[in-house]
């Protein structure tokens, strides 16, 4: 288990209804690992007047609504004074619990994308070594974001990094595996996208008729498998 400690932050004001607590621009597991826990946290723990968390790399946002927050607590000179000192008390309560073990997700990928060959020729490789370097990697979700279910997957060896095409596609089909600078992800739908294709997945990432609508959340582990 790995206990959290709290680095510096800073917290601040992202709109007239939404503050945002960020650990500085880093792309760091433990940070990251914060950012998760807050997450979970406010979805366990909302106060009155919450309506979202949303994570990112090494910062949090949450949205409430003011009014409901300004009802809840009339001695308090403003709704950001509540959610400020909530995050304060929130980051305390995380400093004495032990983080949960992270879920494991496993992706079968068929490894057959159009840019495969570039990919590996961009980096030296062939590739199969490609394919190996790819599927060794455990992958952390860092943050979800660009489409529903959209997972960024830090963890990527440099070995194959890659940068984003100079001209994105206009559709990219639902469950293509790409890379994109050291970053490694799945297309949830079909869309535009300018990361390097070098396989597909039959796995659904989102539903938007389930309880759950995406299979990944920020935090999670990822480990890609090769089928034929």
């Amino acid at each position: 288990m790995i206990r959290i400690l709290t680095p510096p932050y800073k917290i601040f004001p992202l709109s007239d209804s939404s503050i945002t607590i960020d650990f500085g621009a880093v792309i760091d597991v433990g940070i990251n690992t914060i950012v998760a826990q807050l997450f979970d946290y406010s979805n366990s723990h909302p106060f009155i007047g919450f309506i979202e968390a949303v994570p990112a790399y090494a910062s949090l946002t949450i949205f409430y609504n003011v009014l409901q927050v300004r009802e809840a607590n009339p001695s308090a000179n403003t709704a950001y004074a509540v959610i400020e000192n909530y995050l304060i008390t929130s980051l305390k309560a995380l400093t004495s619990t032990e983080t949960k073990e992270p879920a494991l997700i496993e992706i079968p990928v068929v490894y057959d994308g159009e840019d495969l060959a570039f990919v590996a020729e961009h980096n030296q490789l062939s590739i199969e070594e490609v394919i190996q370097i790819h599927t060794q990697a455990t992958y952390r979700v860092f943050m979800m974001g660009f489409l529903p279910g959209f997972a960024y997957l830090g963890g990527m060896d440099e070995r194959i990094s890659t940068p984003r095409k100079s001209t994105p596609r206009t559709k990219v089909p639902s469950g293509s595996v790409g890379i994109a600078g050291k970053q490694t992800g799945i297309y949830p739908l079909e869309s535009p996208g300018g990361w390097q294709l070098i396989g597909r997945t039959s796995l659904p990432l989102f539903d938007s008729n389930s309880s759950n609508p995406t299979l990944l959340k920020a935090g999670d582990l990822v480990r890609f498998i090769e089928v034929k």
